[in-house]
């Protein structure tokens, strides 16, 4: 589809119709019609992102630091995550929802891996899951997938690998590592993953993984290249303060909205405007000369 149609479409009126599977979005794959996630974390956000219209909801670790408060990804648990999936996904009923595995939950073996991908599934109420890394976690995705349980991979700047990186930095600048994001992701379609998240590379290198998968890659901070595009509830809605990546946009400003509205209520409460006589309840007339009756006991 071309940029000029592209912007012709109007917004909203675009809902899925009916439940989207994982086989679902990998049948997107390469389709004019892109595929748009965002992130949630609870029932609000949840159901908020579904009624958008959104394809894929990502319970994302990305809680630890938009919820939570941490200053990164590594300190979500996987009962956290569980919790916040569980709550998600009774706001969430045509979206394909995928719950993020937390730093640790699929590292130490094959085996913790399936389990802790399972929880997600049986207690969180996830269709799918998700995973960082390349060749490390291929033989985990594979027997996660074994399992019944649809994985979609991620590369590029994977957050739980935050320290190795040196910080969230962008990742595929040279041709040799753009090898290597080539590489990983063929691996991870052959794993059995029904799609990849591309986040924080040049467009080159989104593009040339793009081309040559055979499932659909989803960007955030990789460019118009890729078959979908994700974004992190916050971010979208002006609700993250911290720090604003290069590569979102900010569609509305809820935070200073909400914080204005929250210091109108703050001062009608100090100045006697809240609550008004229309949202205060009366006793009918004859109970309220019924309670000239009621006796008042002394303090002590």
């Amino acid at each position: 589809m071309s940029q000029d149609k592209a912007q012709d479409k109007p917004y909203g009126g675009n809902a899925p119709k009916k439940a989207i599977t994982a086989p679902g979005i990998t049948a997107m794959k390469g389709s004019d019609r892109k595929i748009a996630c965002l992130t949630a974390y609870d029932y609000a956000t949840g159901i908020t992102a579904d009624e958008s219209g959104a394809d894929l909801i990502l319970v994302g670790d990305s809680l630890a630091m938009v919820v939570l408060g941490h200053e990164d990804t590594l300190s979500v648990t996987m009962d956290e995550m569980i919790h916040h999936t569980r709550a998600a996904s009774r706001g969430v009923s045509q979206a394909l929802l995928v719950a993020d595995m937390p730093f640790m939950s699929y590292h130490l073996s094959v085996e913790q891996a399936v389990a802790n991908a399972g929880r997600l599934v049986q207690e969180g109420r996830a269709k799918a899951v998700k995973l960082e890394g390349g060749g490390t976690v291929v033989e985990k995705i594979r027997a996660i997938v074994d399992a019944g349980i649809p994985v979609m991979g991620h590369l590029g700047l994977t957050p739980q690998h935050v320290n190795r990186f040196g910080g969230f930095k962008m990742q595929g600048k040279n041709a040799a590592d753009v090898q290597q994001l080539l590489d990983d992701a063929m691996a991870l379609e052959e794993a059995g993953a029904f799609s990849l998240v591309l986040e924080a590379m040049p467009v080159e290198a989104a593009e040339l993984v793009t081309e040559h998968v055979g499932i659909p890659t989803i960007g955030i901070g990789a460019g118009n290249v890729t078959d979908g595009q994700i974004l992190v509830w916050h971010d979208v809605l002006g609700m993250f303060d911290r720090f604003t990546p290069r590569f979102v946009r900010t569609y509305a400003e809820l935070g200073k909205d909400a914080t204005a509205a929250l210091t109108r209520y703050c001062e009608d409460v100090r100045y006697h405007r809240f609550p008004a006589e229309k949202h205060t309840s009366h006793m009918a007339e004859e109970e309220t000369g019924a309670m000239k009756k009621i006796k008042i006991r002394k303090r002590k």
